[in-house]
């Protein structure tokens, strides 16, 4: 019994559908992680993206360099740190909340560029446009550059939501129980690992091509001009 569910052993199918609410609710907590730290990816993304767009080397370096200590070391070693050393220095986090900022922290290093080179295309037009009507400069980016700037990134941002959701695992050794935690745990317990991890991968690939025809879908939906706004 695991989680309040108990499995049938008694054939290959009986013990299939006796762990798939099991393997649900370890699906429920892949994705939450998986959204969460994403959003968290998208936000500081913007925000590094930003600073190392700022004209002042004082803003633009720091920020540089923190993206790329993100971007170049292991994931597993910054969750490690998160979860281990953060303790030591008074800050305790749950271990979810420890894996989510984990992912998001890694993957805004690599959606930062994502942003950068969305605003970096937009036109010099629409720069010059907006100094010349005498915008504000922070009117210009929510309303001008921001949505000129969205429909260009979709796919590669979509490319990266595919995968942190595929990193989420990862999340399992410190003690998260993400779908394939789960189905170790069931595993170990049972000694039949290929159904639970067969499972597994067939649920990990219905949704990464859920999540794939999303970002197709909104990719599809959103004006390449731009996102018009009232």
């Amino acid at each position: 019994m695991l989680f309040g569910f108990e499995w049938d052993l008694s054939s290959p199918l009986a013990f299939a559908l006796s762990i798939l609410p099991m393997l649900g609710t370890g699906m429920l907590v892949t994705i939450q992680a998986a959204v969460l730290g994403f959003a968290l990816a998208l936000v500081l993304g913007l925000v590094w993206a930003v600073l190392k767009s700022a004209p002042l080397r004082v803003i633009a370096w720091p920020a540089a360099v923190v993206t790329e200590f993100l971007r170049d070391t292991p994931l597993l070693v910054q969750l490690f740190f998160l979860y281990y050393v953060l303790p030591e220095y008074g800050i305790v986090l749950p271990a979810f909340m420890t894996g989510a900022l984990a992912l998001g922290l890694q993957y805004s290093a690599y959606t930062a560029e994502v942003y950068r080179a969305g605003l970096q295309a937009v036109p010099r037009g629409q720069h010059e446009a907006a100094l010349a009507l005498n915008l504000p400069p922070t009117r210009k980016f929510t309303h001008i550059v921001i949505p000129q700037a969205v429909p260009r990134i979709v796919p590669a941002m979509g490319n990266y939501l595919v995968s942190i959701m595929k990193d989420v695992p990862v999340l399992s050794v410190v003690t998260v129980l993400e779908m394939l935690n789960v189905a170790r745990i069931i595993g170990d317990r049972t000694f039949d690992y290929l159904i639970p991890l067969s499972m597994v991968g067939a649920i990990y690939l219905i949704m990464t091509l859920v999540a794939s025809a999303g970002v197709r879908a909104l990719d599809t939906y959103l004006p390449k001009e731009g996102i018009p706004l009232k």
